[in-house]
């Protein structure tokens, strides 16, 4: 046995299971954190945020090998800001009871509804949005009340290194605790016995953190992804289409979990489309080997792959429609793949890159039953002008989310869930519904000057007997 890394990865187990007891002890004896409480942690989130903000987008940008800076204060901090903002302007209406109604039989009596902590929160998070998809669970977290731990990917380590240290600064490690290390120390985390766990990643590792937590029957979420389709509708300008497809595939080069996976689009339109893209993305990244702009793939590992599947494409007999990437900085260009063979990898799996197959259909019914053919996609998006075409999609194909003649807005919503369906994710949060995620509905009844229910019994007698006949009529009447 090797000691000398046996004792290391001791020590560190020993340190998760220490923090985790810390907090859970706090949520077990004392009272759950007050408006004025929840508030301030949000403040102090904030301005972390506004205080690393340099540091976390050079961060992510080292991490990556480059990562547009611009995408990161866009995508990442300005999301995070705007939504511990409407947290913070709108928790004092979340946090308030709701009342309920209570039925004539039960009478005189009130009942409502308490939203309270669930307790310790574990988050853990992908490495392609590493600090949203850290802080925007944490947000939700901090505003339901709960204390939460924290496991970054090790796939970004200087921004994971970088955030335990700032939210070290920020919070005390009963309030929040960041957990970084690899995929064992991933393993042992989804191990606790959390009051509820958040995943996002891949369906693949999501079946596997579900398995471990159901061990300590923790609650979970998961925000996992798959083949989010476009349907491109045959009344909707090819071009426009084309600029809004490729902004949503190509920001973070592909790396999104609700980027367009594929494109449906009328058979008579597949080329003129392909090239549109082509097209637009030319204009909006001139080059690409020297683009700061630009975002390179975050690993070796994961530009083999995408090379790979690329290749196989055109060696299946695909049209490839790109610009030159730059592989020393691992930056595979936008890419259209015409004609993809249906056993590829790039019709199989989710691409998770800058690559984008379009495929031709007669139909709308073939459309549709191409999408319901796989896997519920954590994504759908649809163009069309005509409200009838729109609806009918939506009826036609079930999906996480949908954003109607774009992509990707609808995750940056406040005001609405974001999550998944099936193999897509289970459970969604962000603002109100993420509030409600983490919390416990505790239902509370109060009993009246007279409990009649008591008064009827044992023994039971005539009105006990009269009063059932009544309950049982009036339920047959609707």
């Amino acid at each position: 046995m090797n000691t000398h890394t046996a004792e290391p990865q001791h020590t560190m187990l020993a340190e998760i299971a220490r923090r985790f007891e810390l907090q859970r002890t706090l949520t077990r004896s004392g009272p759950a954190p007050t408006l004025a409480q929840r508030k301030h942690a949000l403040d102090k989130l904030r301005r972390m945020l506004l205080t690393h903000q340099a540091a976390f987008t050079t961060a992510i940008s080292e991490d990556f090998g480059n990562r547009s800076a611009d995408e990161t204060r866009m995508l990442e901090i300005g999301l995070l800001m705007s939504a511990a903002r409407n947290a913070r302007k709108n928790l004092h209406r979340w946090m308030k009871a709701r009342r309920r109604h209570v039925d004539i039989a039960f009478q005189p009596a009130k009942a409502w509804v308490r939203h309270e902590p669930l307790g310790v929160i574990g988050i853990i998070a992908p490495w392609n949005y590493p600090l949203f998809l850290s802080l925007g669970p944490l947000i939700d977290v901090i505003a339901a009340g709960n204390r939460a731990m924290i496991k970054p990917s090790e796939l970004t380590p200087r921004l994971s290194e970088l955030l335990a240290q700032a939210i070290a600064e920020t919070f005390d490690e009963t309030e929040v605790t960041v957990i970084n290390g690899g995929p064992d120390v991933a393993q042992a985390f989804s191990g606790l016995p959390f009051d509820h766990l958040i995943f996002t990643g891949s369906t693949t590792v999501g079946r596997i953190v579900m398995q471990t937590a159901a061990a300590n029957l923790t609650p979970v979420t998961l925000e996992l992804g798959g083949k989010s389709p476009v349907i491109l509708c045959d009344d909707f300008d090819v071009t426009r289409a084309a600029e809004s497809i490729a902004f949503g595939k190509f920001l973070n080069a592909g790396q999104t979990c609700i980027a367009p996976d594929y494109v449906l689009v009328p058979e008579h339109k597949v080329e003129a489309f392909a090239h549109a893209v082509i097209a637009h993305v030319g204009k909006s990244y001139p080059e690409i080997a020297g683009n700061d702009d630009y975002t390179s793939i975050v690993s070796q590992r994961h530009y083999d792959r995408l090379a790979a599947a690329i290749a196989e494409a055109q060696a299946a007999g695909a049209t490839v429609l790109a610009m030159p990437g730059a592989p020393e900085v691992r930056k595979i260009a936008p890419t259209v793949v015409i004609g993809a063979p249906a056993d590829g990898v790039l019709m199989r799996e989710e691409i998770f890159g800058p690559v984008l197959p379009v495929i031709g259909y007669k139909t709308i019914e073939e459309a549709l039953a191409f999408i319901n053919g796989r896997d519920r996609p954590l994504a759908l998006y649809a163009f069309s002008k005509e409200r009838n075409m729109l609806d009918r999609i939506l009826d036609g194909a079930i999906s996480g989310g949908v954003t109607l003649n774009g992509t990707l807005l609808h995750a940056g919503q406040d005001g609405m869930a974001f999550g998944g369906v099936g193999p897509s994710g289970t459970g969604g949060y962000h603002g109100y519904d993420g509030f409600l995620r983490f919390s416990h509905a505790r239902s509370v009844l109060k009993i009246g000057f007279v409990n009649v229910f008591e008064k009827l019994g044992p023994p039971w007698g005539g009105l006990a007997r009269w009063i059932t006949a009544v309950l049982e009529w009036r339920s047959s009447r609707g």
